[in-house]
């Protein structure tokens, strides 16, 4: 075997010209055949007698030639059908001197290759990743009458014709075997994946057009008998299950698949014969992570209809299927298809509230009287003769007295400092009040709650109190008493989550979230009632495993200013101050919540 680089080969374009031997050859290259093996591309040159092989390489187009010495080329073969195969586009090959076959390989791409002769066959290799069908001069697809295949494009990947003669019928992606519908349409394949065709009939025998597919898929397709027509059409570029099932239809036909893989095409009526007498079967699945009787809805809908029945068994969580012999295996497939292992999510939620309150008051009072003529409110004043207090306030009409007082009325609760001043001006006392205060209030609630579920199935949680409510209803009487009805019902309060997750194909979290936290403030007593502060956020997000998202995010910041004084004297700039109260209040509330979701299975497929 010799293996070389592109970069060796095309030295070969540099070598002295060999004379061809004397005489006439004495070997034959009989087909050239492209066929798929594990990693790799062979193309395989068939030959009888002794001969020799030179190979080179061009480049623009990119081309491998072979050269075949001693050798004739045996006539007849097909051309090549124009299919992409792991970079192989095209096959040609003709008689280059009397004693020389030359065989040209155009390729998408230069790449490394091997030849190796040995026994009756020339063997040259590629590196391929994906499979394909093979190929061969001497295919018998050109022997079918009526089915000319054509130049096809974008080649997907598929299972050599090797492997469905061992298996009987194509698996797909997944490793599962498609399956035939009534309808003609092959499932459990995507069509992408199926070689396409591009092919015209005019009034072809429908027994060749069957048999063309059959050489096309490498499945085994039966037809019923006396089933006959003439097909015309025309298809283009199409997946072969899709044109085969358009074929079916436009002659009134239908396909079934049979046990070992074998397609039956015949009329929907007698394949409906089929069902009606073919035995039925009965079988026991156990599904292990689904519940039996959600699963029996879903697998209803492709039971044989009027023969097939399915029957949950919740004891043992099984499901007790009834179908045809023929289709009881794929039934059972679907069963277990949708019997999955589903993963957990684990949601990490924190919710922090932060409620802070300023408070800043300063106020002035003043009292001014002498022993005759004052107000009662500031200072409680006693009569020196009797000893009692006088009343609330005492004005005397004669001679010359003044008493007045300046914010009596206004009181900062719980002060922090009081400071008081008093002098005598004449006959009169003159007292001044100063309160002041400032105050600060914070709340800071942190939750952490966790929750742990399965793929969508809904988890909540709380952490919190219930606080009983009455309700007292006048209008209804109850006992002998007459006295009003009253009732008692009860309020959640703290914190709550509830989610909902679906973990997608790419492994995110799509999740369905209400976060809430509350709290309850109890009212004056007269009242009779509370007051319930709530924070809540509800949201629909997706984020990546492990992935931290704000859902809720919210503000709120009150302020309040209030000014009260002596007219006029307590808007004078710099000392209006100095003649009323100010009381400034600023309230500001900050929640956030958090939501961190992580996947917990251990990634074991069924």
């Amino acid at each position: 075997m010799r293996t070389r680089s592109f970069l060796v080969g095309s030295l070969m374009l540099l070598a002295p010209f060999r004379p061809e031997p004397a005489g006439s050859p004495s070997g034959e290259v009989t087909s050239v055949s492209v066929v798929p093996s594990p990693g790799r591309a062979d193309v395989v040159v068939n030959i009888r007698g002794a001969v020799e092989v030179e190979d080179f390489v061009l480049r623009e187009p990119a081309r491998l030639v072979l050269d075949v010495r001693n050798a004739r080329l045996q006539s007849g073969g097909s051309q090549y059908d124009g299919v992409n195969r792991a970079g192989i586009l095209n096959v040609r090959m003709g008689q280059y001197q009397p004693s020389v076959v030359r065989i040209v390989i155009e390729l998408a791409e230069l790449k490394d290759y091997s030849v190796d002769q040995g026994g009756d066959a020339i063997r040259v290799s590629f590196g391929a990743e994906r499979s394909f069908l093979t190929w061969s001069s001497t295919s018998p697809a050109d022997m079918n009458p009526g089915f000319t295949p054509v130049r096809a494009v974008a080649q997907p990947e598929v299972i050599p014709p090797v492997e469905r003669a061992a298996t009987g019928r194509a698996p797909d992606a997944e490793g599962e075997p498609s399956t035939m519908t009534s309808g003609g349409t092959l499932t459990g394949t995507a069509a992408a994946q199926e070689p396409r065709i591009t092919v015209t009939w005019d009034n072809a025998d429908i027994g060749d057009v069957i048999a063309g597919f059959a050489a096309l898929s490498g499945r085994t397709i039966v037809l019923g008998k006396d089933i006959t027509g003439k097909v015309s059409a025309e298809i283009k570029n199409q997946p072969w299950p899709q044109a085969f099932a358009a074929i079916l239809i436009s002659q009134g036909l239908s396909a079934t698949e049979m046990p070992g893989g074998i397609i039956r095409v015949d009329s929907p009526k007698a394949l409906a014969a089929l069902d009606s007498v073919e035995p039925v079967a009965t079988k026991v699945v156990r599904v292990n992570y689904a519940r039996a009787d959600a699963l029996a809805k879903s697998i209803e809908g492709i039971l044989t209809k009027g023969r097939g029945t399915v029957v949950p068994d919740t004891a043992t969580n099984s499901l007790i299927i009834t179908d045809v012999r023929s289709r009881i295996e794929e039934v059972e497939r679907f069963a277990r298809g949708l019997d999955v292992r589903t993963p957990q999510v684990s949601i990490q939620a924190k919710i922090i509230f932060v409620d802070r309150t300023d408070l800043q008051q300063l106020g002035i009072k003043y009292d001014l009287g002498d022993g005759e003529a004052f107000f009662n409110k500031i200072f409680q004043r006693v009569d020196p003769s009797s000893g009692d207090a006088f009343d609330k306030n005492t004005v005397v009409l004669n001679g010359n007295s003044i008493a007045a007082i300046a914010n009596s009325d206004a009181i900062i609760s719980g002060s922090a400092i009081d400071v008081i001043f008093r002098t005598t001006l004449g006959g009169f006392s003159f007292s001044t009040f100063i309160s002041a205060l400032q105050r600060v209030d914070l709340a800071d609630v942190q939750a952490e709650p966790s929750i742990s579920t399965l793929d969508n199935n809904k988890a909540q949680i709380l952490v919190g109190e219930e606080t009983p409510i009455r309700v007292i209803d006048a209008s209804a009487q109850g006992g002998t008493s007459g006295a009003p009805r009253a009732t008692v019902s009860f309020k959640q309060t703290g914190i709550s989550l509830g989610v909902t997750p679906h973990v997608t194909n790419n492994r995110q979290i799509l999740m369905e979230l209400a976060v809430e936290r509350s709290s309850v403030t109890a009212l004056a007593v007269a009242d009779l009632g509370f007051t319930f502060s709530k924070q809540t956020a509800n949201n629909r997000l997706l984020v990546n495993d492990g992935e931290t998202a704000v859902i809720g995010g919210l503000t709120v910041t009150e302020v309040t200013r209030s000014k009260t004084g002596i007219p006029l004297l307590v808007d004078l700039p710099i000392i209006g101050k100095l003649f009323g109260f100010s009381n400034d209040s600023e309230r500001r509330r900050d929640l956030i919540i958090l939501v961190t979701p992580h996947i917990v299975d251990d990634r074991v497929s069924d």
